[in-house]
């Protein structure tokens, strides 16, 4: 009986490894490919990889520099499923990667189905190597690029940077984002040998565009610094620089202070900073004060109404309604010529000049010259104001916008207005990205720029010498370079409450104070606009045309401009 039972089972055994083994047969033999592909499933994933990011390059005078890279950096994360024991590794990486235990446990465990979870981006040379050292399982390092900028903070506002995600914000990275990002692919990530990860095949990604600026990195460098060194002489809040070269629309230099350092942008984003971000020169609208005096003075000049002898008799004041419009300081000046009006910046002669025209012909001409509408600059978040104020038709509002007050721009519009006086009457197109580099190739990028004729070339030429006569015998004086002649016009004008986030009718006692000119006035090479927030100085002759001169003197001598007299 003890045998026949012995036998039994050995038999049923015997049945069971036989029914195992057809399994097993059936499995691989007969549905082997499926069942395969079943469990590849659970061991592959596909991960979206981006393309490398496009370069971009300065200029340093004759040749090119890098301002935008690509550099790896190295990051732990882990797999929450493929961790056991959860505190025991949470406590080890905390102590090699310096982060906080208990935030990391946490996150851990409330994340414990995701696949893959962030431990710390950016960790040293020493911290791979004691994670390695580590050898936990659901631990790892890999690599990822992340986005380099060589000089810094230099020319940081018209640069940009790129956000965590890869994408650009602000400036070239911001308003180029497509085009240098690349093409997208994908990695095979698949389970290993005791559920490790492991990297498998890449397909689909590529490079992004390398762009070239027209920025020149000494141009820049130089404009950047005398904004620090005049902030601490002048006390300015922030202040801008323009350069560009009238023929072509070419931006030299666009300086934003302060600025920031784009490889830290998220230190700034931490301590609400975020405002630093913005590239007033584009992106701030402000009213243009006397400055804007050149562009009345176009218009009636192109019109015949006036010319640069014209003379009338300045009372201090003009009366219109209810309002009362008076020179600075209360000034009254009598007879003066329409030079005179520019050289001493009298209000009241700007209104004269605005009377000559009718409201339709003036705000033609504040059309033609940009007044209404962006500058279209090739960078990111561009702002202008439409002006509905004084597009609301008020005699008051022709009055006051002949003198630059009520008129809002920002002063990428102010330096292209100026752009078409040096010009000799042609409007043109500013622009930062003059070419792409394709395989090592500079290949020139073709910009739209019709250069349309707003004013004559005659009429731009009499204008350019008034405001010779403005550096020369007027409030412009601070802005002349021995040897050359230097076109320009000073610029003061309060600052309204509604600017300074004031609900509140009517203008502060700040001011924004500024200086735009051209040089060499009857060979221009550069206009440099200056624009100042707020400084401790009553006028922009007192402040902004130190700037302008000190950046003029730089950019002649840089390029050996010969003298144009003795």
């Amino acid at each position: 009986m003890k045998f026949a039972r012995i036998n039994l089972i050995y038999f049923l055994v015997f049945l069971f490894g036989a029914a195992v083994v057809a399994r097993l047969f059936f499995l691989q033999a007969i549905n082997g490919e499926l069942y395969k592909a079943l469990a590849k499933g659970h061991q592959e994933i596909f991960q979206q990889i981006s393309g490398e990011r496009g370069d971009i390059f300065l200029y340093d005078k004759d040749k090119i520099v890098l301002a935008a890279t690509n550099e790896e950096s190295r990051f732990c994360y882990v797999a929450p499923k493929l961790i056991g024991e959860k505190e025991r590794v949470a406590e080890l990486l905390a102590s090699a990667l310096s982060v906080a235990k208990d935030d990391l446990l946490k996150n851990i465990e409330t994340n414990s189905e995701k696949l893959f979870l962030l431990v710390k981006r950016n960790i040293s040379e020493e911290e791979g190597q004691k994670i390695q050292e580590l050898g936990l399982d659901g631990v790892y390092l890999d690599q990822e690029r992340q986005r380099l900028y060589p000089f810094g903070q230099l020319a940081s506002d018209v640069l940009g940077f790129v956000n965590q995600s890869g994408e650009g914000q602000y400036g070239i990275e911001g308003y180029w984002n497509d085009v240098l990002a690349g093409q997208e692919g994908w990695q095979k990530i698949s389970y290993g040998p005791f559920g490790r990860l492991t990297d498998g095949d890449t397909a689909g990604s590529m490079k992004g565009v390398d762009l070239i600026l027209t920025i020149d990195k000494n141009i820049q460098s130089q404009a950047e610094n005398i904004l620090k060194d005049y902030s601490e002489k002048f006390g300015f809040q922030s202040g801008q620089i323009i350069v560009i070269e009238p023929a072509s629309g070419k931006v030299m230099a666009l300086a934003d202070f302060p600025g920031f350092n784009p490889n830290n942008f998220q230190e700034y984003a931490e301590n609400n900073q975020i405002e630093l971000f913005q590239d007033k020169a584009i992106q701030a609208v402000y009213e243009p004060g006397s400055a804007f005096k050149a562009i009345t003075m176009a218009a009636a000049l192109n019109e015949g109404k006036i010319t640069p002898d014209t003379t009338y008799v300045d009372t201090g004041k003009v009366v219109i309604k209810d309002k009362t419009i008076t020179n600075y300081d209360n000034r009254i000046w009598g007879e003066a010529t329409m030079t005179q009006v520019l050289e001493r910046s009298i209000n009241t002669g700007a209104v004269f000049v605005q009377n000559q025209l009718s409201h339709q012909v003036f705000t033609d001409y504040l059309e033609k010259f940009g007044v209404f509408e962006k500058s279209n600059i090739d960078l990111s978040g561009e702002t202008y104001s439409e002006n509905q104020e004084f597009k609301k038709g008020w005699e008051v509002n022709y009055a006051t916008a002949s003198f630059g007050q009520g008129i809002n721009m920002n002063l990428m519009q102010m330096a292209r207005a100026f752009c078409a006086i040096a010009n000799k009457g042609k409007f043109i197109q500013p622009y930062v990205v003059e070419a792409v580099m394709d395989s090592g190739t500079k290949k020139p990028f073709l910009l739209d720029n019709p250069r349309q004729q707003i004013i004559s070339s005659n009429t731009a030429e009499d204008l350019t010498k008034m405001l010779i006569a403005v550096t020369e015998s007027g409030y412009g004086s601070g802005a002349r370079v021995p040897g050359y002649y230097v076109a320009g016009k000073t610029g003061t004008s309060q600052i309204p409450y509604s600017a300074l986030g004031i609900n509140k009718a009517g203008y502060s006692d700040q001011t924004w104070q500024s200086f735009i000119g051209f040089a060499p006035a009857f060979s221009p090479e550069f206009v440099i606009a200056v624009k100042l927030d707020n400084p401790k100085t009553r006028t922009g002759s007192e402040s902004a045309i130190f700037l302008f001169q000190n950046l003029a003197k730089y950019i002649l001598d840089y390029y050996q401009i010969l003298p144009e007299k003795e």
